[in-house]
């Protein structure tokens, strides 16, 4: 993965496996912030309120430098690392991966526990496409509206995206810019006139 890219899942996908009993679906979610993850677990629990976990492994950021694992009272250690582990061993990052367990009435013991987790996990992410992402720079801009055909040319040359816009006398815009189009983002906003930007993250 280079630091001008990422790779990520942009569909849901899920998958099942079966042990002694117990059924293991697996869920993954391509997934951009902790708001986002939140959202998704609460969704599942609704969706099977009867199961008896419901553990699960992100990675969100370009770096992969946020990430949580659950084992949701299955034994330390037996549910969230081996599902972090999937997620990592194929590159991911902005990726929820959650399995949902019916326990089937057999202990399978922590082996089988890690072993279960692991396989859902690993079975859900082989049927999901992996995309490969640009790294973006959020900006804020502040302009008068009469430059907005120039800012709006600009966005579109650079393959940005726009993710807020307040426009009234001056306009006030949140954007995206890939990375690897930043440095010549940067001049042709400082050659804008009436442009003011400030980034948000890099």
């Amino acid at each position: 993965m280079s630091a001008d890219y990422f790779n990520t899942i942009d569909t849901v996908m899920q998958a099942e496996y079966r042990d002694r009993g117990s059924k293991f679906t697996a869920f993954a979610f391509p997934v951009g912030s902790i708001d986002e993850f939140k959202e998704k677990l609460a969704y599942l629990k609704k969706e099977h309120p009867k199961a008896t976990h419901h553990c699960f492994a992100y990675r969100i950021g370009p770096d992969g430098e946020t990430f949580r694992v659950s084992d949701a009272g299955e034994p330390s250690g037996t549910a969230g690392r081996p599902i972090l582990g999937q997620i990592d061993s194929k590159g991911l990052t902005n990726v929820l991966v959650v399995v949902v367990r019916y326990f089937g009435g057999t202990l399978l013991g922590v082996p089988g526990l890690i072993n279960a987790y692991k396989t859902a996990a690993s079975l859900v992410l082989q049927t999901t496409p992996v995309v490969r992402k640009p790294v973006m720079v959020k900006c804020k801009l502040h302009f008068d509206y009469t430059r907005m055909n120039e800012v709006m040319r600009l966005i579109k040359q650079q393959n940005c995206e726009v993710l807020k816009q307040e426009s009234m006398l001056f306009c006030d815009m949140e954007i995206a810019v890939p990375k690897i189009n930043w440095e010549q983002m940067e001049i042709r906003l400082g050659e804008a006139s009436g442009v003011e930007y400030v980034v948000v993250s890099l």
